[in-house]
């Protein structure tokens, strides 16, 4: 079977799937023949992805411009996408925000919004999900977590917390679903460069500290991420679950 059609034939549920890392590895599904819905909220990386989207043949997108910080209009958006495809066999949880500022100043609002987007929205996509992967005996979810779990960045608590907790629910789910065929995994990316530099007030003195502390001395590019992604996803790893995978160029290693 040729690489191009590895993923014909599965349907993919991608949240975050229009900006930063998402967008690279939307194009790669579709690329190997899948059935991607996109989920963002984002309308101009919307119009770029499905102009992107455009060029690539075999697999087919279906965009949904959702706020998942509203779980009631999430998951309505989810069912009405699930009712047109059948069922979503790969799950990526990637959405996230990442508010920046002193922990002091955070409210509790504002941790919850984070938590809601980053974490609940994550669940309610398994949910919905679910039940369709267990009648077919198979399944793929791909939590994308981040190396300021590790690395304890500053000023990002409520994103380095929700990133904690997609871990722990890869572990939990894991255990969980496994004897259905379900794989549960997770991926660390390092620091690539997204729009989630931009909250940095010195790119390039961050640039050099980022090439410093990596063994592989080149930025990471989505691609990286991608080849991660969709090595999870197949078929034929079946037999990986539970497990976080750190793409980070050697930054932090386990």
């Amino acid at each position: 079977m040729s690489i191009k059609n590895t993923m014909a034939g599965k349907v993919v549920l991608y949240t975050g799937a229009a900006g930063g890392l998402g967008l690279g590895t939307t194009l790669r599904f579709l690329e190997r023949g899948a059935t991607v819905v996109a989920v963002d909220h984002d309308e101009t990386k919307i119009a770029a992805l499905s102009a992107e989207a455009d060029k690539v043949g075999s697999g087919r997108l279906l965009v949904t411009q959702s706020d998942m910080s509203d779980l009631t209009g999430f998951r309505a958006d989810l069912r009405a996408s699930l009712k047109e495809t059948g069922g979503f066999d790969i799950v990526i949880n990637n959405a996230a925000i990442y508010p920046s500022k002193p922990f002091e100043e955070f409210t509790v609002e504002d941790h919850q919004r984070v938590q809601c987007v980053n974490v609940d929205a994550g669940i309610v996509a398994v949910q919905e999900s679910l039940p369709g992967m267990k009648a077919k005996g198979f399944g793929r979810i791909i939590n994308i977590a981040s190396i300021t779990l590790s690395g304890a960045w500053p000023n990002i608590y409520p994103y380095v917390a929700s990133k904690g907790a997609l871990i722990g629910l890869t572990h939990a789910w894991a255990r969980e679903f496994g004897a259905w065929g379900i794989t549960v995994n997770a991926i660390s990316p390092g620091a690539f460069p997204t729009d989630a530099e931009a909250i940095n007030p010195d790119p390039e003195g961050y640039n050099r500290h980022v090439l410093a502390q990596q063994s592989i001395k080149r930025r990471g590019h989505v691609g990286d991420i991608a080849n991660a992604i969709a090595f999870l996803a197949a078929e034929d790893t079946g037999f990986i679950t539970g497990q976080t995978l750190n793409v980070n160029g050697g930054w932090v290693m386990h």
